[in-house]
C-alpha cells in the first residue's frame, strides 16, 4: 500500500457569499475572531454555546439528505462566516475561536487580527504558479509577517489534498515543499525546532488557504513518543517531510492554551491498519492520550478539568460517523465539549479517520 505524507489536519474550505468571488481572482480576507486563548470569555450567549455534548449521529440516511457547509463565524455577534469546505456530518455547523480579535490591518496576502498577546492572520491565495510555489510565497510573508512572536498553531486548507500533479507528485507532497522551504529560508537548518502545531485536510476550493495563530510567550512544541517527528519522516513520504510538531502548548500566568494537531493512526512513521476505521479510529484515541501526557495533562486531555475543549473529527467516509461518534463519545468526550464531524480527505489515502484538539484555560499543567 502506498504511504502517503505526514498526518495533519488542516481545514479545507472555500468562501462563503458575503466574500468576493474567487473566480474574480481577488484574495478573500476576513475579520477572524478567536475565542481568548488567555482565559477571557464571552460576556454573551452566543450560538450552540450552551449545548451539552450527546453521542451525534446522522438521524437519517447519509445519502437521503445534503449534508450542510462547516461554518467559521467571526465577530461578537457571528455577523460574518465563511465556509471551509467541509460538509457538516454531525455535531457543531459552526466554530469559534478567540472570539474577542480585532483586525489590525493587512501585510501583502494576509489579513491580521489581534487579541491581547495574539496575532491571528488569514489568507486565501490562488494556484496559478502551482502549489508548491503558493505554498512556498504565502509562508514566506506568514514568517517576515510575524518577528518577534512564535507561531503556536497553524491550519492548512490544501486543494485535492490526495490528487497527483502531471509530475505524479502527490499534492500533499507538494505543500509540503513550499513550506518546509519557507520555514528553512527564514531560519536556517535549525528551523525544525520551531515548527508548531498544524494540520491539513483536502479542500474542495481552488485557492489554498492558511489561518495561523501567532504569540508573544514562548511555547512548547510537543512530540508524541509513540511516533517519528514528522519532520524527521524518510524519503518514501515525498521530497520534503511534513514541517508540524505534534502538538503546542502556550502558557500563560494562570493557565495555558494546548492545541493538539491533527492525529491519526500512525506509529513510527508508518500508517496503521490501512482504511479500516475500527483499528485506526483505537491508535488515534492512544496517540491522543499520548500526546496529552507529553503536553503535561495527563492522558486524558484535561477531562474533568476547567479547560473549553474544542474537537474536530475529520472523515473520509461519512457512513463511519455513527461508530465513531458512539467510540468517542464513550472514549474522549464530556459534556460541554464542543465537536464537529466533518467529512473530509486526510492527507494519506490510506487514512480514514483524524481528530484535532483545541483546549483553552487549562489549569494544573506538570
Amino acid at each position: 500500500m502506498r504511504q502517503h505524507s505526514s498526518r495533519a489536519c488542516e481545514l479545507a474550505w472555500r468562501g462563503s457569499a458575503d466574500f468576493l468571488p474567487p473566480e474574480k481572482n481577488l484574495l478573500l480576507l476576513w475579520p477572524w475572531y478567536i475565542e481568548s486563548a488567555c482565559g477571557a470569555t464571552s460576556t454573551g450567549p452566543t450560538p450552540f454555546a450552551t449545548e451539552r455534548f450527546r453521542p451525534a449521529s446522522l438521524p437519517m440516511s447519509l445519502s437521503a439528505v445534503a449534508s450542510p457547509p462547516f461554518k467559521i463565524a467571526f465577530g461578537p455577534n457571528q455577523a460574518r462566516s465563511i465556509e471551509p469546505g467541509l460538509p457538516v456530518l454531525a455535531g457543531d455547523p459552526q466554530e469559534n475561536l478567540f472570539r474577542s480579535a480585532q483586525a489590525s490591518g493587512q501585510a501583502g496576502a494576509i489579513a491580521f487580527f489581534q487579541q491581547a498577546d495574539w496575532l491571528i492572520g488569514a489568507a486565501s491565495v490562488p494556484l496559478a504558479t502551482g502549489l508548491k510555489a503558493a505554498a512556498h510565497q504565502l509562508y514566506r510573508e506568514i514568517l517576515q509577517a510575524t518577528p518577534g512572536r512564535h507561531l503556536a498553531r497553524i491550519w492548512n486548507y490544501v486543494p485535492a489534498i490526495n490528487e497527483s500533479r502531471p509530475s505524479g507528485l502527490e499534492n500533499y507532497r507538494s505543500f509540503c515543499q513550499g513550506r518546509s522551504l519557507a520555514f528553512e529560508e527564514r531560519h536556517g537548518e535549525g528551523f525544525k525546532s520551531l515548527l508548531p502545531a498544524a494540520s491539513a485536510v483536502g479542500s474542495k476550493a481552488a485557492h489554498l488557504t492558511v489561518v495561523f495563530a501567532a504569540c508573544a510567550t514562548p511555547p512548547r512544541h510537543i512530540e508524541n513518543p509513540l511516533q517519528i517527528p514528522a519532520y524527521e519522516y524518510p524519503g518514501e513520504y515525498g521530497p520534503r517531510a511534513p514541517s508540524f510538531a505534534r502538538a503546542t502548548v502556550v502558557p500563560a500566568a494562570n493557565h495555558a492554551t494546548v492545541f493538539i494537531s491533527g492525529t491519526a493512526a500512525i506509529r513510527g512513521h508508518e500508517t496503521v491498519a490501512p482504511h479500516c476505521i475500527r483499528q485506526q479510529l483505537a491508535c488515534t484515541l492512544e496517540n491522543l492520550r499520548e500526546i496529552s501526557a507529553a503536553c503535561g495533562i495527563k492522558t486524558t486531555l484535561d477531562q474533568g478539568g476547567c479547560s473549553t475543549r474544542h474537537f474536530k473529527i475529520y472523515l473520509r467516509h461519512a457512513s463511519d460517523q455513527a461508530l465513531v461518534a458512539d467510540t468517542v463519545g464513550k472514549n474522549l468526550l464530556q459534556p460541554g465539549d464542543r465537536i464537529s464531524y466533518l467529512h473530509a480527505d486526510i492527507c494519506r489515502e490510506s487514512l480514514s479517520v483524524e481528530i484535532e484538539a483545541t483546549l483553552l484555560g487549562v489549569t494544573g499543567l506538570r
